[in-house]
Order: structure tokens, then C-alpha cells, then sequence
């Protein structure tokens, strides 16, 4: 036998995106919520991250948008130098407690079920006390959990390893009871960039590191995602530079060369071409700290782990029982399908605009408040397809290059964008002065080129078919 509950909406996931959902929902309606989540306590995939973790872009833009993540400062030491902050995983694990317990709770409009199993047929089960519950939801089911990253601390490899190999998640870490012979890091994601600047900074030599690399990825520079007028130059500038490098690439190699000699896109090793795009954000610093690690094994995918012997898809390396492996292999990009954001009575939240997942939610939560109709709220909620390979970069440029614009023909949408914290980049490009001719040159080369780069995106997503 089950409770019956009744709320306007069912939010599946207390994470990131369920927060900054509901969040929004609380501000822009008087609708009632139910939470329900899997985890603890509020916070989602962050609860099991590793201990070193943090953000890859400044907590300005994460979070959600009623409530500031983090102090607001520059780091004024270590790889993040002159940059604004970059909250860890315990810090957004707190703010995430803290807006539950202060904000949404107390409203009286929020019900919050933890440690629950939830379907999206409004049904939930308690995996502590076995209670079933059944939701009468009287508008919409929000599926908040749909792109939940694969968590290190709970990935099963797809490679096997054998019982006698010492192999650690980098949960683990910082746990470690004496030096290792050597550290060998599996994977060329964010995760493994993480691992490997954890290892230098804890004193670790380069020398001691083996990075096994199953493909390089383009990087971001983090120095042009910064939220306020001073790094102008460098957050709308880069914006400029891509419409410029886009409009006047004349293949998509071109494209990503040029975007590269811009500024807009590093890579590890200058003479090794990238073929995945995850979109991890790094800073020059961190760069050049990764770069001093020399043994970098480009060999395809780990296959089998042996005690010494690593099988890769494209040969073997020798390892040894007093290494440490580490697997990074998880993936934090959920690569299920895109779908209608709006589908009757389901809600699935996903990106709207590049590299912003809280700020997208958020935005979502505004259009679904908003009296318009279904093919009206996807037509402003176009999906932006998560990219894995490199090519992938154009069609999800594309689709937020048409969001954009789209919402620049929207009454109702430019002052919300104008207001919203997550935003950012909207004040700073509407708050130059006319007088300003560096920043209004900029601007300019940034209109000049918006639409030739549209079509020349266009042309390339035709030839990639």
C-alpha cells in the first residue's frame, strides 16, 4: 500500500539541475513541488565526488539564480591565479544543503523526499524504509536526472582488470598510506586532468606520472568565462573572435585552427590533433602543469589490466604491482539522446546554452511558468546536442547560436536574461558605453560576423551529412 501525495510538479533529482529548476519555478509561480532524490542530502552527483574536485568555471555561473555560489573574489594564489573562484565539492554540497533548508523548505511549497527511488510515472520508493508513495501531480513530471553523469567512486570499467592490480578510483587518493613506484592515470577527461594536478600539486614528480590518453580533447580557457567588465576583452572579445574564426574558416579543419590561433580553443600537445570535445575548462597555469607530464600513452582504450601488463586497442604497455592505476574513465558527459524539452506532462531539462547546465534549467523553469504553448516552449528551449567528438562542436554551436537569437526577438525574455544572475555575459553586452570604441569595436566585429558564422555552420554540419 502507497501514500498518496499531491504538488503542481514532481522534480526527479535534488542535483544541479533539479535545484535550479525548482528554484526558478519558486520565483516565477506560486506552484507546489515535490523533491525527490536518491541521495542523502541535496547536491546530486556532488555528494560522491572525489575530494579534490571543483568547479571548472567560476561559481558565478553555477548554482541557482537566487543565491550567489561562493564569495565573489579572485584566487589570489595557485593554477586559478587571478581568476575568479572555483567552489569545491563540499562548498557546493553546503550551498545546495542551504538553499533547501532556508529557502525552499520554509516556503512552504516544497516537499523534499530523500534516499528515494522516483520513476516518471509519479511513483517513489523509500531506500531506507521500503515506503511507497504515488504523487498526484496536477501539472508536470520534471526529469532532472536524465543526463546524471557516470561518478568515478561508483563506475564500473569497461575493461577488465585483474584482482591483483593495484586500482584506486581517485576517491581513493587521498587515502593513500605510503608512495607509490608510480602513478599511472586512465582516461582524458576532466576527471583525469583533475587526478593529474592533484598528483603535481601533492608533490608528485612528472616523471612518476603515466597518462594514458585514449583521445585528446579541445580545452577551454577558462580566463574568457569570466563574469564581470573587467575581463571584457577576453569573455565577449572571445565570443567575437569565434563568430569571426567561424565566418572566415574556409573547411572545419580551418575552423578549428583558427578558433585555436584565437584564443578560444587549447590543447595539451600542439602537435597531437584533437578529436573529442567535452568542453573542460582549464587556465594556462594548469596547462602548463599538465604539459610537464612527458609519458603520455596515445594507444586507444584500455582493454585488460594486468598486474604488468596494460592491453590498450592499439598495442600493450608494461606496468607493475607497485603502481598505483587510477581510473578516470567515467565520463561526466551523459551521452543519451536529446529529446523535446516539453512533452506533455514531462519536463526533461537539458542544455539551452553551451557549457551552462545550471543556467539552462533555470531558464527552462522561466519559459514552463510563461503562458505559451508546447511548440512554443521548445521553439525557445532548442535542445543543444551533448558533443563528444570534435565535429559535434559545430551543430551544438549552431543550436545555441539560434536560442540566442531567438531570444533576442522575445519581449519577455531580454530583460529576464538582463536580470538573471546565471546570465552574465547579457549585462556585460548591454552595458557598454557608446563612447567605449574598444569595447563597441568588439561588439561590432561581434554583429558582423554572427550570421556569416551561422551559415558557415550550417554548410558544415551538410558535409558531415
Amino acid at each position: 500500500m502507497s501514500t498518496t501525495l499531491r504538488a503542481d510538479y514532481l522534480v526527479i533529482g535534488a542535483g544541479a539541475v533539479g535545484m535550479a529548476f525548482t528554484d526558478t519555478l519558486l520565483s516565477e509561480s506560486d506552484a507546489t513541488v515535490i523533491m525527490v532524490d536518491r541521495q542523502h542530502k541535496p547536491g546530486g552527483h556532488w555528494n560522491m565526488a572525489y575530494p579534490f574536485v571543483t568547479l571548472h568555471q567560476p561559481s558565478q555561473f553555477y548554482g541557482v539564480e537566487s543565491l550567489e555560489l561562493g564569495n565573489g573574489l579572485k584566487d589570489e594564489v595557485g593554477l586559478n591565479k587571478g581568476l575568479f573562484g572555483l567552489a569545491t565539492g563540499a562548498q557546493v554540497c553546503g550551498y545546495y544543503e542551504q538553499l533547501m533548508q532556508h529557502r525552499f523548505l520554509p516556503s512552504g511549497r516544497v516537499q523534499y523526499f530523500a534516499m528515494c527511488d522516483a520513476d516518471v510515472n509519479g511513483e517513489f520508493t523509500s531506500l531506507v524504509s521500503g515506503e511507497q508513495y504515488k504523487v498526484e501531480v496536477t501539472k508536470k513530471v520534471i526529469d532532472a536526472a536524465y543526463y546524471m553523469p557516470s561518478i568515478p567512486s561508483t563506475h564500473t570499467p569497461n575493461f577488465k582488470v585483474d584482482d591483483d592490480v593495484h586500482f584506486i578510483t581517485p576517491n581513493a587518493l587521498a587515502h593513500l598510506a605510503k608512495p607509490a613506484d608510480g602513478y599511472v592515470v586512465l582516461g582524458g577527461g576532466k576527471t583525469a586532468i583533475d587526478t593529474c594536478l592533484w598528483l603535481l600539486q601533492n608533490g608528485v614528480s612528472p616523471e612518476a606520472i603515466r597518462w594514458f590518453m585514449p583521445r585528446d580533447g579541445w580545452f577551454l580557457d577558462r580566463r574568457n568565462a569570466q563574469p564581470t567588465d573587467e575581463f571584457f576583452q577576453y569573455s565577449i572579445g572571445n565570443i567575437a573572435t569565434q563568430m569571426k574564426a567561424i565566418a572566415q574558416a574556409e573547411s572545419i579543419e580551418d575552423m578549428f585552427d583558427r578558433l585555436e590561433a584565437g584564443g578560444y580553443f587549447l590543447r595539451l600537445d600542439p602537435q597531437v590533433r584533437p578529436s573529442m570535445f567535452h568542453a573542460a575548462t582549464i587556465s594556462q597555469a594548469e596547462l602548463t602543469e599538465l604539459r610537464k607530464i612527458r609519458d603520455v600513452i596515445r594507444l586507444g582504450r584500455v582493454r585488460h589490466l594486468r598486474a604488468n601488463e596494460i592491453e590498450l586497442a592499439k598495442g600493450s604497455v608494461p606496468t607493475s604491482p607497485e603502481q598505483v592505476h587510477i581510473d578516470c574513465t567515467a565520463s561526466a558527459i551523459s551521452l543519451r539522446p536529446s529529446k523535446p524539452i516539453f512533452e506533455h506532462n514531462l519536463i526533461t531539462p537539458q542544455l539551452v546554452r553551451a557549457y551552462q547546465p545550471t543556467f539552462s534549467a533555470s531558464f527552462i523553469a522561466f519559459i514552463e511558468a510563461s503562458d505559451r504553448s508546447e511548440a512554443e516552449k521548445n521553439q525557445l528551449c532548442g535542445v543543444l546536442p551533448v558533443p563528444d567528438k570534435d565535429t559535434d562542436f559545430i551543430r551544438f554551436t549552431a543550436a545555441g547560436m539560434m536560442n540566442q537569437y531567438l531570444w533576442s526577438q522575445t519581449d519577455d525574455v531580454k530583460p529576464w536574461l538582463k536580470s538573471n544572475r546565471l546570465d552574465g555575459f547579457t549585462q556585460l553586452m548591454s552595458g557598454v558605453p557608446k563612447d567605449d570604441e574598444a569595447r563597441q569595436a568588439i561588439l561590432k566585429t561581434l554583429r558582423d560576423n554572427a550570421m556569416p558564422a551561422m551559415a558557415k555552420l550550417q554548410q558544415f554540419m551538410k558535409e558531415l551529412g
